[in-house]
């Protein structure tokens, strides 16, 4: 027990029923108190501690460390350290101390160490770590880890000149796997997928999931781009024996990208953008192969794949945004309806127009995840001038051919206009001539569509595969005039001619027409005199944005 001309018993009680370990040593390094928090800590009976140097509970590699700060701390310095010590069961550990000098009578007589565990810290800061550089689920390293390898791998290759390669992959129809069997069997997969990747993986060598389906691999010594190609088809052939699912053997492809550091001044974003460009030409090949990326390209292919890469990196930033154009009576004036028109808010590029990047948007697919996002943004945009009070229109929206043939195209109208709270008198779909080659489905798809209370559209007619059998026998409710033929009125009188007989033919097939693309008086006045319904175009207004059609709507109304 500490001698009571060092400190009162109440100091006393202080230290020996603190929470906090607390150490007293003279001024050699003896323990001369220790509480119950210090001792259990260390693994020891108190009692046993006392009046053994402190030397002999810190590492060797420490022991130096801790004499120049005792010295310091017995001049009256104040000292933050941490040491490593050694438990009374033989393993060591981190901990952290603040050692403060002790007085009696203005003579420095020992010092007062306060210390806390740093074992419970580490590990909450290598989770911390963990969860910062590697996928939770798999173990491999994440997209953040991966990319900073590259990184450094790059800079190394720049000294040395060696090559490295990149291996950008996917599992091919995973999407399929994971709704036919659900998410826990495709998890199953894709780990029993990470665990062939790491096999015979060598040890420079690295292998990440990058995010959902996607995985990477570096070779940092990729010797050619000849051995390169060989290691891949490896990594295929690897992939080719049945998965083990819940007794379920199951056959999956991958396709994979490859790129090379051939252009030395390539970053890491820069090869990774090549690998991935390389794999959209395989799944855009019918998937199972992998690609080099050639430097060799010619730019127009260059460009589709990079629009590609950029495309997809827009929906997952959401860099979309809708304009709207007003269609107006041509006997009123009034605002009637409003056509939805996506554009793309590109960072660099700054709005770009849908001609741009739609065809590469069908062709790729993804044209899917826009065009349900535009429905359903027209739809919450629309619910929302009407709860402004503004006059109740309609919105229309395009349907791509890939929407209009996907079988739940009615369930996803439906649940869209449930979320958004628009009734579906308000919305009008538009499709094109083409999408009714196929009547059977075309008749179907379009009466489930009128049920629930949605108007149809025939988009840009005269330019497709007219027949009047789908006019008789489909529910469709207007025809949009293309512009074509509405551009060419006052010199074309063919194409004036064919304007007359559509709006003719469908005024007697009860069917509505607007006309699109009108640019100055005369068209007007021509479709006026041929008693068209309705018009939209640059000659009354450019497509807006909605907050400019809120501003038509509330000064019409007053």
């Amino acid at each position: 027990m500490l001698s009571q001309n060092i400190h009162t018993p109440i100091v006393e009680a202080l230290i020996q029923h603190n929470p906090i370990a607390m150490t007293v040593l003279n001024r050699t390094g003896e323990i001369i108190d220790i509480n119950e928090s210090a001792s259990q800590m260390l693994g020891y009976d108190r009692q046993s501690l006392i009046g053994e140097s402190f030397l002999t509970l810190i590492e060797p590699d420490s022991q130096q460390q801790i004499l120049q700060k005792f010295e310091g701390i017995v001049q009256g310095e104040l000292q933050d350290s941490t040491l490593l010590v050694r438990h009374r069961t033989g393993y060591s550990f981190d901990i952290g101390v603040v050692s403060s000098p002790l007085y009696k009578n203005k003579e420095r007589i020992g010092a007062l160490l306060i210390s806390n565990d740093m074992s419970d810290r580490k590990r909450n800061l290598e989770r911390i770590r963990y969860m910062a550089y590697y996928d939770d689920m798999t173990g491999l390293p994440n997209r953040r880890s991966f990319m900073m390898h590259l990184d450094e791998s790059l800079v190394n290759s720049q000294r040395s000149g060696g090559l490295i390669a990149v291996l950008y992959m996917d599992v091919d129809r995973f999407k399929l796997i994971n709704a036919s069997f659900g998410r826990d069997f495709g998890d199953m997969l894709l780990l029993q997928v990470a665990e062939r990747l790491t096999r015979g993986l060598a040890e420079n060598d690295v292998v990440a999931r990058m995010e959902g389906d996607e995985f990477a691999m570096l070779y940092r010594n990729a010797g050619s781009e000849k051995e390169v190609l060989a290691k891949t088809k490896n990594i295929m052939s690897i992939l080719e024996d049945p998965f083990e699912l819940q007794g379920v053997p199951l056959h999956m492809t991958v396709s994979i990208g490859v790129a090379t550091n051939i252009v030395m001044e390539d970053d890491a974003s820069v090869l990774i953008k090549k690998a991935d460009m390389a794999l959209g030409k395989v799944k855009d090949s019918g998937k199972n192969d992998c690609l080099l990326y050639s430097e060799a390209w010619d730019n127009s292919s260059l460009e589709r794949l990079t629009l590609q890469h950029e495309l997809k990196g827009a929906i997952q930033r959401g860099e979309f945004v809708l304009h709207y154009q007003p269609q107006y009576h041509l006997g009123t004036g009034k605002i009637v309806g409003v056509e939805a028109l996506v554009r793309w808010q590109h960072p660099e590029r700054g709005l770009v127009p849908p001609g741009f990047f739609i065809p590469q948007a069908e062709e790729s697919g993804m044209i899917m995840q826009i065009g349900d996002w535009v429905l359903e943004e027209a739809c919450r945009q629309n619910k929302a001038w009407q709860e402004d009070g503004l006059r109740h229109i309609p919105v229309s929206v395009n349907l791509s051919i890939r929407q209009f043939l996907q079988q739940n195209l009615t369930d996803k109208v439906a649940n869209i206009l449930a979320r958004t709270g628009l009734k579906a008198e308000f919305l009008d779909l538009e499709i094109t001539e083409t999408m009714t080659m196929d009547v059977k489905h075309a008749s179907r798809c379009l009466l489930d569509l009128t049920k629930l209370g949605v108007n149809i559209s025939i988009d840009d007619f005269g330019t497709g595969y007219s027949s009047f059998h789908y006019l008789k026998n489909l529910p469709i409710g207007r025809l949009k005039i293309d512009r074509s033929f509405v551009r060419d009125i006052q010199q074309d009188p063919g194409d004036a001619a064919i304007v007359a007989a559509i709006i003719a033919m469908a005024h007697n097939l009860n069917l509505q027409v607007i006309a699109e693309g009108v640019e100055n008086e005369v068209q007007m006045q021509f479709l006026q005199k041929h008693m068209c319904d309705e018009m939209q175009g640059y000659l009354w207004s450019p497509p807006v944005s909605g907050g400019k059609i809120a501003e038509l709507l509330q000064a019409r109304q007053q």
